[in-house]
């Protein structure tokens, strides 16, 4: 088994302001085949634009496919895949089927279709996420961010899994975020059942789950030549803030009392390099398990460093052990494991 990426800057050429179109150019990603959760909407939207315009094959899995195919219309030729079965896509350049991620059985169903098809897997995009939602529980009484972001991402991933082995050399992308600052994974209470439930604190875990998710995928994933990564898109204004009011954006500095944006955000475009750029980028070849934003790999964050306090990755999203252990969490909740 080969050793670990170092969790150290490479030089990437590229940087905050790049967007994904820009990581692309030069690579052509002619009879390859993405899938990209959320792929509809806000930095997801720009990936598939993105990966579309190189040349690639995107299947789009959405909880709303008739929405999800009218939004993506305009990228490129779409077609939708039926709940009884695939639909053969013919010239089509994007697919759309449905998949719930909060629900283990839809996760199952849309992996079996596409399964059934025979196609390998390129490039796994797990951008889709919900982020400060109030109190929601899904299936057995999960709390939603953390069953959505990673344990619905973790059974697709699993499910999916033939495919991507089957792949030429796949990567799995997982979209964590400057938020697993927040919170390590609350190994005394993952789902909020005792003390009370914090939205901030819930997506923070739910986000420190996707970087630890990919960290032990790729040690698994390596000797079959699937390799995956994590990535901070950096922050956006995007449809993912749909559960904050102004008020709470207000507070937090973002925007104005009119709605005006006062930090200095990045474009979705932008926002959607990084992933991007992890899941094509050939200076990543023979790596992986690092967590990546402004298109490079990020640096560990220095304690007590100011400067770091929104950049880098913390030491508890890259601890292999953690990672270990929520896999072993998470192949139980989920009932599902990789073979």
């Amino acid at each position: 088994m080969s050793s670990p990426t170092p969790q150290h800057a490479l030089g990437s050429g590229f940087g905050a302001t790049s967007t994904a179109a820009e990581v692309l150019e030069g690579i052509d990603l002619s009879g390859r085949l993405a899938v990209v959760t959320g792929g509809y909407s806000g930095i997801g939207l720009e990936t598939v634009r993105a990966l579309v315009g190189a040349g690639a094959h995107v299947v789009v899995p959405a909880r709303r496919v008739e929405h999800a195919a009218g939004e993506l219309a305009a990228v490129g030729t779409t077609a939708t895949v039926g709940a009884s079965g695939p639909i053969a896509p013919g010239d089509a350049t994007i697919e759309v089927d449905e998949l719930d991620l909060s629900d283990l059985g839809s996760v199952e169903a849309f992996a079996g279709r596409f399964l059934a098809t025979g196609r390998s897997i390129d490039l796994l995009i797990n951008d889709a996420a919900v982020m400060a939602n109030p109190e929601t529980r899904v299936g057995p009484g999960w709390e939603s961010q953390f069953a959505t972001n990673h344990l619905g991402h973790f059974a697709l991933t699993a499910r999916l899994w033939p495919a991507l082995v089957a792949g030429d050399g796949a990567r799995v992308v997982a979209l964590s975020s400057s938020g697993h600052k927040i919170s390590g994974i609350r190994w005394d209470d993952v789902m909020f059942e005792r003390g009370g439930y914090e939205k901030w604190q819930a997506y923070g875990q739910a986000k420190t789950a996707n970087a630890l998710f990919a960290l032990h995928l790729d040690r698994l994933g390596r000797d079959h030549g699937v390799r995956a990564f994590s990535a901070h898109p950096g922050g956006i204004m995007t449809p993912l803030q749909r559960h904050l009011s102004r008020e709470e954006m207000m507070e937090r500095g973002w925007v104005d009392a009119d709605g005006n944006t006062l930090m200095d955000f990045k474009t979705p475009e932008a926002g959607a390099a990084t992933a991007t750029w992890a899941a094509t980028s050939p200076t990543l070849d023979g790596l992986g398990g690092v967590y990546c934003e402004d298109c490079d790999v990020a640096e560990l964050r220095t304690p007590g460093d100011e400067a770091t306090r929104y950049s880098g990755v913390e030491a508890h999203a890259t601890d292999p052990e953690q990672a270990a252990r929520l896999w072993t969490l998470s192949a139980d909740l989920a009932g599902v494991d990789l073979p």
